[in-house]
Formats: structure tokens, C-alpha cells, sequence
């Protein structure tokens, strides 16, 4: 998943802050128990997040694709002292992952956790109004969920969209439909004038957008 050399990506590991034991136990057993463990944000991607958020200082956090848990936790360091970070993930199955690290965290009673389709979910959440948004779910949807937390997200507030490089694909010549949604999604985003936007070459590409 990861687009940049492996030489390149330990020394960002080794010079940003380092990462917490909680999430390194996390880390680990994602890869050890749970299929697709390159879906975890990591260490340096993890950071990254953490540092976006506490820049935002979000009172309101959406994340649309918990997986388990990693990004979440990242997230929910920024937030203000009476602040709340809701996560959707669409598979049952990873609740128990989820919920015996966040109890490891002192952000547990800042997520609120949802099961359920995203954008059923999205449309019966309570919140009005977000100071950050993280996609990171089922790439096809990408733009559907951008449209669905657009009128959510205040003024000034991020948009974050993980893997819009897909591995390097968008910027060569396949043409395979998950390739194609995923620059379709970026060839919007890029022409919306609502939005400032920008692509970090972390990981697998992430889409930083700042509503106007």
C-alpha cells in the first residue's frame, strides 16, 4: 500500500513523535488477528492524524470507517476537553478489537462507536455541524460520503480522504472501475471551489481538504 521507499518511510518513523503503546499493541495484534492489516493507518499516518486534529482542536469529529481502532484513537487526541469523536464501521465483527483497546486509551469516553451502512448512519446522527471528517471506508462511495458531511462540515473545517493515490494507480494507465472511481473522485475535488485541497504522498495518499 505504501507508494514511497521502505528506506524513506523507517526514517519518517524514526523522526516523528513516537508511537504510543496503546496503539503499538494495536499495531500488532491487527496483523496478527484481523485480515488486510496494510487497512490500519500505522504509525507515521497515525501521527500525522493525531497532529491535523490537535491543530483543528475539533470539539466534533466524524469518521466514516473505524476498521479497528487505530485511526480513531489518533483522532480523538485533538479534541477539545468536552469533545466527541463518532466512528461508523460497517462489520460487526471487529467491535470486540475496537473496544478492548479503546478501554486501554484515555479517549474511551470520547468515541462514540456505530455499526451500520455509512450513510444510513450519517443521515440519523444527531450532529449538525463537524470540524473534521476522516473517509476511510468503501472507495467507491468516496464521493457520495464527501457530498453527504459536506453541508455538516463548518467553515474552516477539514475534510481527510484516505488512498486517493491507490497504490500509485491513479497517475498511470489503469483502467480498472476502482482505479477510475478514485480519480474521478480526485478530478472533483480538484475543480470545487468550495474547498481548498491538497494530495500528502503518505502511505497510500491522503486528501486533505479545507472547507472556505
Amino acid at each position: 500500500m505504501d507508494i514511497l521507499p521502505n528506506a524513506l518511510l523507517a526514517y519518517l518513523d524514526d523522526h516523528c513523535d513516537p508511537e504510543p503503546e496503546v496503539l503499538k499493541k494495536l499495531n500488532r495484534e491487527t496483523h496478527i488477528k484481523v485480515l488486510k492489516p496494510n487497512m490500519l493507518s500505522g504509525h507515521y499516518q497515525g501521527r500525522l492524524l493525531s497532529f491535523l486534529s490537535k491543530m483543528v482542536q475539533p470539539k466534533r469529529i466524524l469518521e466514516i470507517g473505524t476498521y479497528t481502532g487505530y485511526s480513531a484513537i489518533c483522532l480523538a487526541e485533538g479534541l477539545a476537553d468536552d469533545g466527541i469523536l463518532h466512528t461508523i464501521e460497517v462489520n460487526r465483527e471487529m467491535e470486540e478489537i475496537i473496544t478492548s483497546h479503546l478501554k486501554l486509551t484515555n479517549v474511551e469516553n470520547k468515541i462514540k462507536l456505530h455499526f451500520g451502512q455509512a450513510e444510513a448512519v450519517i443521515v440519523d446522527l444527531q450532529e449538525d455541524v463537524f470540524d473534521l471528517v476522516f473517509i476511510d471506508a468503501d472507495k467507491k462511495n468516496n464521493y457520495t460520503y464527501f457530498q453527504l458531511v459536506f453541508d455538516k462540515v463548518r467553515s474552516g473545517g477539514l475534510i481527510i480522504i484516505d488512498n486517493v493515490l491507490w497504490k500509485g494507480k491513479v497517475y498511470g494507465t489503469e483502467k480498472d472501475a476502482d482505479t477510475e472511481g478514485i480519480r474521478k473522485l480526485n478530478d472533483q475535488i480538484a475543480v470545487d471551489s468550495r474547498i481548498e485541497k491538497l494530495i500528502l504522498p503518505v502511505r497510500d495518499g491522503l486528501l486533505v481538504i479545507r472547507k472556505k
